[in-house]
């Protein structure tokens, strides 16, 4: 429950949430009086219900039968069937979201061991990634996780908690409700771990002060950053997903000049720069809050750009945010450069304003394995079976691409990581020909491998393109590209 006194907003919300149809990322779902807030309980038999069963890391998943079977390895938006859509192609995305909640825990730099973690998913869906938290992080850990799974759709909601009680997890959890952050008795009913609630995402987020928040809507996040920053603790770690790439990278210039109030440039860059503007968007509104961000693993994935940030509530520190916001411009002796503030004349050539800070955290980025994923995300043989008796179609190419998938989801992410938190030049293997004045690059590995051997360090960046970081200067980079040229000019 809200406070005793709510304000004049959340007033208007409730009664703008009985008297009309909500829109939940263009996705109209009727708000029925009985069905909104707290949810003892799924309908005994969703509709629909079971469908077809998927497996997603350890995780049995319920398909609408209208949606075709997930292919293993996705690389773009999925075909979107109505309320309830599964979007395969997120799955890297959660299982990082896992293993970065897990190492939260394991490495205890979030909250104290003995402190629990108020974690929302404020647009769960059908839950397959708070049922994810709930099945894969270590049961040690399961105690300390208060999970909160919001959605406004009352059909995705019900398959959630159907799932959830056809397949619970191993540990079994009772929490007790909390207070909520007005002193209030919040309305919780816990699920085997799980507070299912059906609310707009916005006032979802500011019911409790989270320690953890994920915002994964259809489209942009914009609207739900306020609320989110909020949403928060003093400190504590926010998610957010954005599929708006045709804006945030710049191809789309009028919806990124509206919804960014940027400029972009399409070139190989357009990724990159994605990424660098969502952060500029959030460490913004963080900062009107008297927050500060620091980028913990931020990614361009395929079809969407993906985030992941710790927030702290530091005047201090929010009013030095200029210090890693400013342009990329694009220049005749190196591919760019960063500037803070550019002349009239490098704005015609750059892309920005943009978080031009480090984008991910050394120390959490390095422990972003490919094992760590097996060990966390990856069924057993026995679990297997089991999952098949329940009437899983799974066998061993299934496995098989799976543990692929798994590999793919943090490939290069460990490897990447020093660089990644710290002042680097970022590069597109196929521009470096031209630079080079050679006919074609040599093979990435060869690449860095030549620069490591020469004293700098060098990696391969988690993207579609063949991207790798240095801190080379450009000039021995492409005196390596001329060495090792597949075919000099």
């Amino acid at each position: 429950m809200l406070a005793r006194t709510p304000s004049i907003f959340v007033l208007y919300m409730r009664i703008f949430s009985i008297a009309k149809p909500y829109y939940r990322c263009g996705l109209q779902v009727e708000a029925q009086r009985d069905g909104m807030g707290d949810r003892a309980g799924a309908d005994s038999t969703p509709p629909g219900w079971p469908g077809q069963l998927w497996l997603e890391g350890k995780t049995m998943v319920h398909l609408l039968d209208e949606q075709s079977r997930p292919t293993h390895m996705p690389r773009g938006p999925a075909k979107r069937t109505g309320p309830g859509f599964l979007n395969p192609a997120m799955a890297p995305a959660r299982t990082r979201s896992v293993m970065l909640l897990n190492d939260a825990l394991e490495h205890e730099w979030l909250t104290q061991a003995d402190k629990s973690v108020r974690v929302l998913d404020a647009l769960c869906s059908t839950g397959v990634r708070v049922r994810r938290w709930r099945n894969e992080i270590p049961s040690q850990y399961q105690e300390r996780l208060r999970i909160t799974a919001n959605d406004l759709d009352k059909f995705a909601l019900d398959w959630a908690q159907a799932s959830h009680a056809a397949h619970p997890p191993k540990k079994e959890i009772h929490h007790l409700p909390e207070e909520d952050r007005y002193g209030n008795h919040a309305s919780q009913n816990f699920d085997n771990g799980l507070n299912f609630r059906q609310l707009d995402a916005r006032i979802a987020m500011i019911e409790t002060g989270y320690q953890w928040i994920d915002v994964d809507p259809f489209g942009s996040p914009v609207q739900f950053l306020d609320s989110a920053l909020q949403g928060l603790s003093r400190v504590g770690v926010l998610e957010i997903t954005a599929t708006d790439t045709a804006a945030l990278t710049g191809s789309s210039s009028s919806s990124q000049a509206r919804r960014y109030g940027a400029k972009g440039i399409v070139d190989v860059y357009a990724h990159d720069d994605a990424v660098r503007l969502l952060l500029a968007t959030v460490a913004t509104a963080a900062a009107r809050l008297d927050k500060a961000i620091t980028p913990l693993l931020a990614l361009f994935d395929g079809h969407h750009v993906r985030i992941s940030c710790l927030v702290k509530t530091s005047r201090e520190q929010a009013s030095n945010i200029g210090e890693n916001i400013g342009w990329r411009i694009r220049e005749d002796d190196v591919p760019y450069r960063f500037v803070q503030h550019p002349t009239p004349e490098q704005v015609k050539r750059g892309s920005g304003p943009l978080w031009i800070g480090p984008l991910w955290n050394k120390e959490i980025a390095s422990r972003m394995t490919e094992e760590k994923a097996i060990q966390l995300c990856q069924p057993d043989s026995n679990e297997v079976d089991t999952f098949i008796a329940q009437g899983l179609t799974w066998d061993e190419h299934d496995v098989e691409y799976s543990t692929r998938e798994l590999r793919r989801s943090v490939r290069y992410i460990s490897q990447a990581a020093d660089l990644m938190s710290r002042e680097h030049l970022l590069l597109n293997l196929d521009s470096l020909p031209k630079w080079a004045g050679v006919g074609g690059a040599p093979k990435i590995e060869k690449l860095i491998s030549s620069l490591c051997d020469s004293g700098y360090s060098a990696a391969r960046i988690p993207d579609i393109e063949p991207l790798l970081a240095t801190d080379a200067p450009f000039e021995i980079v492409l005196e390596q590209v001329r060495e090792h040229a597949s075919s000099p000019k």
